[in-house]
C-alpha cells in the first residue's frame, strides 16, 4: 500500500517499506523488555513522515534503558531475513548458568482431555517421529474464569498428569500445557514448582495481555521464573518478540501472528516472512488435515520449514485418527525446528519465497507461493560442492494422486550444479529433504536422474 492515505491507521512492527529507488527497509525495536509496544503512524503535519505511536505512558527511573529502535536496509527484501539476527544480537547475552533442559522439537496438540486420548495422542508422537504433546485449554476448568485453579484437573476431566509424563517420559516424549494468564497472574510461584514435580516440560501462556508498561515487565519476568524451574515457554496471542530468547532461551516461541488457525489465504502467508516473522520465531500452528484450509497441503509442508519456530506445531486441529498412512507425512518425522545455517534464496512480500536451511549434513528446501501460483527455478549452489544427494521432493499433485491431500512424492539424484524447477499451483508450494549419498549409493539412485516437473 502506498504512504498516502493512512489517515489514523496504525502500522505494527516491523513494518516492511519499498522505496521509490527499488530499496528494502524493515523498521522495528529490539529488547522491548520494560517499556511500552510502539506501532507506526502517518505524520499528519509532515506528508510522507512516519512516527512512533506508543500504547501508553512510560513510568521510568533513571537510569533506565529504552528498546532499540531498528532500522534495517537491503537491496532486496530476502536480504531483511537473512540479516535478522540483529534483533537477537541487540539483546543482553545468556544469564541462564544451564541451558541443556532446553530442547526443541516439534509439537502435537491434544484437544481430547481424557486419560487415554492424551495417551493415543502421546503413542502417534512417538511413532511419527514427534517430540512434544501440548494439552490445550480446558483441563484445568474455564480458561476464562478467575476461579479455574491451574493446580488441579477440572472434576469432569480424567486426567492424572504426574502418571501423563512417567508415560510420555517412557515414550520419549515431553508433555506440555496450556495455562491462561488468568491464571498465571494468580498462582505463578505456585504452578512453577508444582509443575516441575509433576515432570511437564513447559508451559503456553494464554491470553496474555501486552502493550502497557505493566504488562510488558511482568510477562518477561515471568519467562525469567519459568527458566528457573526448567520450564519452556510459547506465549499464544498478541505478543511479538524483540529477541528476549537470546537473554532467556527457554523462551522458545510465540505467537503474535495471524496463523492457521484462523485459515488465511497464500497471499498472506508469503507477506509474513517480510513483516513478522523478522522479529523472530512464530507459533503458526500447523492445521495439516483439516478441511478448512485454504493452500495446498504442499504449501502446508513448505510453511513448516519458511515459518521458523523451535516449537514447531504440525497437527494443530488434528487427532491421530486424521492420519490415514498418507506417504508426505516423512516430510514431518525428518523435519528440524533448529538449524545450522539458513539461506533465503528468492522471494517477494505477497507473491513467493523460497528458502533453504541445513542441519548436520541434510538440507531442506521449501517454496511457496500466492494465491496465483509461480514459476520457480531453484539453483542448488547451497549444496555442498562435494557432495552428491538424494531428493525427497513433496509438491502438488493432481489426480494421479490418489490420496486426499494429493501431495506428490518423487526422488531425484541432484549435486549443486543442478537447478530444480516447480510449477506451483495457486496457493501451492514445495518442499524437498536432501540427503547426501555416497558414490556407491548414487549408483543405485541412478534411475532418479530424470527431470522433476
Amino acid at each position: 500500500r502506498p504512504l498516502k492515505g493512512w489517515g489514523k491507521e496504525e502500522s505494527e512492527r516491523p513494518l516492511t517499506l519499498k522505496l521509490p529507488d527499488g530499496l528494502s527497509v524493515a523498521l522495528l525495536e529490539a529488547e522491548m523488555v520494560d517499556y511500552v509496544r510502539g506501532k507506526f503512524r502517518l505524520s499528519a503535519e509532515k506528508p510522507s513522515t512516519l512516527e512512533t505511536s506508543l500504547y501508553s505512558s512510560v513510568d521510568i527511573i533513571s537510569p533506565y534503558s529504552t528498546p532499540w529502535r531498528v532500522i534495517m536496509v537491503g537491496e532486496r527484501p530476502v536480504d531483511l531475513i537473512n540479516n535478522n539476527d540483529i534483533v537477537l544480537n541487540l539483546n543482553p547475552a545468556c544469564k541462564l548458568a544451564d541451558t541443556s533442559w532446553i530442547k526443541p522439537g516439534k509439537v502435537f496438540r491434544s484437544g481430547d482431555l481424557k486419560q487415554d486420548r492424551v495417551k493415543a495422542a502421546i503413542d502417534f508422537a512417538a511413532e511419527r517421529g514427534i517430540q512434544y504433546v501440548h494439552m490445550d485449554a480446558g483441563w484445568y476448568g474455564p480458561e476464562m474464569k478467575m476461579s479455574s485453579d491451574a493446580t488441579t484437573v477440572s472434576s469432569d476431566k480424567d486426567l492424572d498428569i504426574p502418571a501423563l509424563c512417567k508415560y510420555a517420559e517412557s515414550k520419549g516424549i515431553g508433555l506440555m500445557v496450556y495455562v491462561n494468564q488468568r491464571a498465571l497472574v494468580q498462582q505463578l510461584d505456585i504452578l512453577l514448582p508444582l509443575y516441575k514435580k509433576w515432570g511437564l516440560k513447559g508451559i503456553k501462556f494464554g491470553f496474555v495481555q501486552i502493550g502497557n508498561q505493566r504488562w510488558s515487565t511482568w510477562l518477561h519476568d515471568a519467562v525469567r521464573k519459568c527458566g528457573e524451574y526448567d520450564l519452556m515457554v510459547d506465549i499464544h496471542d498478541e505478543y511479538r518478540p524483540t529477541g528476549f530468547s537470546r537473554t532467556y532461551p527457554n523462551l522458545l516461541t510465540q505467537e503474535g501472528i495471524c496463523g492457521n488457525e484462523e485459515f488465511p489465504d497464500a497471499t498472506h502467508n508469503v507477506t509474513l516472512p517480510f513483516t513478522r516473522m523478522i522479529n523472530g520465531a512464530a507459533d503458526y500452528t500447523i492445521c495439516y488435515f483439516d478441511k478448512r484450509l485454504k493452500t495446498t497441503h504442499a504449501h502446508q509442508l513448505a510453511a513448516s520449514l519458511v515459518f521458523y519456530s523451535p516449537l514447531q506445531t504440525i497437527f494443530w486441529y488434528d487427532k491421530p485418527s486424521f492420519y490415514h498412512g498418507e506417504p508426505e507425512v516423512e516430510w514431518f518425522e525428518k523435519l528440524q525446528t533448529v538449524f545450522d545455517d539458513t539461506k533465503v534464496l528468492d522471494g517477494t512480500p505477497g507473491k513467493n519465497i523460497t528458502m533453504a536451511r541445513r542441519k548436520g549434513q541434510e538440507w531442506f528446501l521449501a517454496a511457496m507461493t500466492n494465491n496465483d501460483g509461480s514459476k520457480e527455478n531453484v539453483q542448488l549452489s547451497f549444496l555442498d560442492k562435494d557432495k552428491t544427494y538424494l531428493a525427497y521432493i513433496y509438491t502438488d499433485g493432481g489426480k494421479e494422486v490418489k490420496t486426499r491431500t494429493q501431495v506428490k512424492c518423487s526422488y531425484l539424484l541432484v549435486d549443486a550444479s543442478r537447478t530444480m524447477k516447480f510449477d506451483l499451483k495457486p496457493s501451492g508450494g514445495a518442499a524437498v529433504r536432501f540427503v547426501p549419498v555416497s558414490k556407491d549409493e548414487a549408483k543405485k539412485y541412478r534411475k532418479y536422474r530424470g527431470e522433476v516437473l
